[in-house]
C-alpha cells in the first residue's frame, strides 16, 4: 500500500512539479537576456550603402542588419560567410526587416553573382544584400562601426560580422566569459557562431517581437 502511495506521488511530481520548475528556469532565463547590450550607440556613418547590383541604396534605417566585409575577395571570404548563412541567415532570412549585407570591392560582382546563385541552390538570398563602398570608405566605416575597435589590417575584408539594430546602434556582448566586450562575431569560428551569435540574434529578434505585440496591444 506504502509503495503504491509513493508510485502515486512520483508520478504527480513528475506531471506537474517537474514542467513548473522548468519553466520558471527558463522563464528567468528570458527575462535576464531580454536585452542584447548596446556596445556602440549611433555606430553607422551612412544610414544607407550603395547597392552592387542595382540603382537603388541599401538603408539600414529601421532594420536589423548584419553586416560584412568581404571587401576585395569574395571567392575567398565566402567560405566564412557560408557559416554565417547555415547558422544564422537560412533561420533568420524570412523574419520582416532582417537582412545581411555584405560589403564589397565594385570589382567583385562576378564573384557576388556566383556567391548568390551558391547561396540559391539550398535557401534564398532575397534578404542577404551587397553593398559598394572602396577600401577607405569601408575602413572609415568599420572604424566608426566599432568605435575604432575593429579595422582591416593589409587586406580589405574582414571574417567579422556585426548586429546593428534598427536605430543604427551596434549589438553585442558586454562582459563576454571568452572575450570581455564583443563588437562583433568570428565567422570563422562555428563554436563562436553557434554558442553566441545564433542566441543574440534570437534574443534581439525577440526584442522587436514583443514591442510589435506591445505596439499592437496598444492600438
Amino acid at each position: 500500500m506504502q509503495t503504491k502511495k509513493v508510485k502515486k506521488y512520483t508520478v504527480l511530481i513528475v506531471l506537474f512539479v517537474l514542467p513548473l520548475v522548468t519553466y520558471l528556469f527558463f522563464a528567468k532565463a528570458v527575462h535576464s537576456f531580454a536585452n542584447l547590450p548596446t556596445v556602440n550607440k549611433d555606430a553607422l556613418v551612412l544610414k544607407e550603402l550603395p547597392s552592387l547590383n542595382s540603382e537603388k541604396p541599401i538603408s539600414l534605417e529601421n532594420k536589423i542588419s548584419i553586416l560584412t566585409f568581404l571587401g576585395d575577395d569574395v571567392a575567398t571570404q565566402k567560405a566564412f560567410a557560408f557559416n554565417l548563412k547555415e547558422k544564422v541567415y537560412d533561420k533568420n532570412k524570412d523574419f520582416q526587416d532582417f537582412q545581411v549585407i555584405s560589403i564589397v570591392d565594385e570589382s567583385q560582382a562576378e564573384e557576388v553573382q556566383k556567391f548568390i546563385y551558391e547561396i540559391n541552390l539550398t535557401s534564398d538570398a532575397k534578404s542577404w544584400k551587397f553593398a559598394k563602398l572602396p577600401s577607405d570608405e569601408a575602413q572609415m566605416f568599420l572604424q566608426n562601426l566599432t568605435d575604432n575597435q575593429v579595422s582591416f589590417k593589409n587586406e580589405y575584408h574582414s571574417p567579422m560580422a556585426f548586429i546593428v539594430d534598427k536605430k543604427g546602434n551596434l549589438r553585442g556582448r558586454n562582459d563576454d566569459k571568452d572575450y570581455g566586450v564583443m563588437y562583433g562575431y568570428n565567422m570563422k569560428s562555428i563554436a563562436d557562431l553557434n554558442n553566441k551569435m545564433v542566441d543574440d540574434v534570437k534574443v534581439i529578434l525577440a526584442e522587436y517581437r514583443l514591442e510589435l505585440k506591445k505596439y499592437k496591444a496598444d492600438r
